[in-house]
């Protein structure tokens, strides 16, 4: 790294795997993610931590990725959409989204799918209202929330596999 660009070097773990990468300190994770990285599932919505479409997840939080400056994840683990899946094996929300038709036009899917897991992992059975509070970070511009719900409900359950 030149003396002088301001760069740091920023450890962390991504998807199970230790990365190292150079960026501006308050250079947003977002675009760690998807230009250093190469890691490009993370959608960017609106910028400003209010739609989710740019959600991961950070020592087992949700998080926007956005508004996430990227010193501030040195020695962290994030878990993005390419992380998910289980090799080849979709994960039951993954494939709940497919089959209920809860992925429309793609840009809330990655957050969807990753507020899901998380939801799933904290209460495998949720009630209606926790699922509502579950996705509520997350929006969705093709007003699709019913599928997605309904896909949210088709994985309970099934996710617990997938733990």
């Amino acid at each position: 790294m030149p003396e002088g660009s301001g760069k740091i070097q920023v450890r962390c773990t991504v998807n199970n795997k230790a990365v190292t990468f150079e960026a501006y300190p308050m250079a947003r994770l977002l675009d760690a993610l998807r230009e250093e990285l190469r890691l490009t599932g993370t959608k960017e919505g609106c910028g400003e931590g209010e739609c989710g479409a740019c959600t991961v997840e950070m020592d087992g939080a949700l998080v926007n990725s956005c508004l996430v400056p990227a010193a501030q994840v040195e020695a962290t683990k994030i878990l993005t959409i390419e992380g998910v899946a289980s090799g080849e094996r979709l994960h039951a929300v993954q494939q709940a989204f497919i089959t209920n038709g809860g992925a429309q036009c793609g840009i809330c899917t990655p957050g969807m799918i990753l507020a899901a897991v998380n939801l799933l992992r904290r209460f495998p059975e949720p009630t209606e209202v926790q699922i509502r509070e579950g996705l509520s970070g997350n929006l969705c511009r093709c007003t699709g929330y019913t599928k997605i719900f309904e896909s949210v409900v088709a994985a309970c359950g099934e996710s617990e596999r997938d733990a």
